[in-house]
C-alpha cells in the first residue's frame, strides 16, 4: 500500500469516528449532564465516603510522588488510558458500568474541588481547568459510546447492530480517544511538573 492510500485510509478511519461521535452526542451529553450533576453533589455534600476518597488520594500522590516529567505525563496517560478502556468496553453490560463510574468520578472531582476551594480559595479551580480541556472530553466520549454499545440490546438487529457498535466504539477509541489523552497527559504532567 502506497504512503498516499495509507494516509486516504486513516483520513477514513478519522471521518467515521467523527461521524460516530456525532451519531451518539445524545449518550455523550447523558455522561457530561451525569458527570456534572454528581459533581456538584460531590461538592456541595462531600460528607459520604470521606475515608475511601482519602484513600484514593494519598495512593495517587505516593504513585507519583518524585516522578519525573517524562514518568509523569507516562502515568497519567496509562491511568487515564485504562479508565476510558474499561469505561468504553464495559458497557456491553447494558451500559451501566459506564455510568456508575461516571457517577463515581463526578462525586469525587466535586469532593476534591470542595477541598481544594477550603484551602486555597476560589481560584484555585482555575488551576485545574487546563487539566480537563483534553482529559475529559475523550473520557466523556468513552462512557458515552459505553451506554450507546450497552443500549445495543434494544435495537431491532441486535446482533448486527453490535458489532457495528463495537467496530466504530474501537475506531474512535484508536484515532480520538487516545490523541486526545496523550495531549492531555502532556499538559497535566508538564503543569505538575512545574506548578507543583
Amino acid at each position: 500500500m502506497t504512503r498516499e492510500k495509507k494516509r486516504t485510509k486513516i483520513g477514513g478511519y478519522y471521518h467515521e469516528s467523527w461521524a460516530y461521535i456525532k451519531e451518539s452526542r445524545n449518550y455523550i451529553y447523558l455522561i457530561g449532564l451525569l458527570f456534572l450533576v454528581f459533581g456538584i453533589v460531590g461538592f456541595l455534600f462531600p460528607n459520604f465516603f470521606i475515608e475511601q476518597i482519602r484513600l484514593l488520594v494519598d495512593q495517587l500522590l505516593k504513585q507519583t510522588d518524585g516522578l519525573n516529567t517524562f514518568s509523569l505525563v507516562n502515568f497519567i496517560f496509562f491511568n487515564n488510558l485504562k479508565a476510558s478502556f474499561f469505561g468504553l468496553f464495559l458497557g456491553i453490560v447494558l451500559g451501566f458500568i459506564p455510568i456508575i463510574l461516571t457517577v463515581a468520578n463526578g462525586y469525587v472531582l466535586g469532593f476534591i474541588s470542595n477541598y481544594a476551594v477550603k484551602s486555597a480559595g476560589f481560584l484555585s479551580l482555575f488551576r485545574l481547568l487546563p487539566h480537563g480541556i483534553f482529559e475529559l472530553p475523550a473520557i466523556m466520549i468513552s462512557l458515552g459510546l459505553g451506554v450507546k454499545l450497552g443500549f445495543f440490546v434494544f435495537s431491532k438487529r441486535s446482533d448486527k447492530e453490535f458489532i457495528r457498535r463495537l467496530i466504530l466504539s474501537s475506531k474512535v477509541f484508536v484515532f480520538i480517544v487516545i490523541p486526545l489523552l496523550i495531549i492531555a497527559a502532556i499538559i497535566e504532567g508538564i503543569l505538575i511538573s512545574v506548578l507543583g
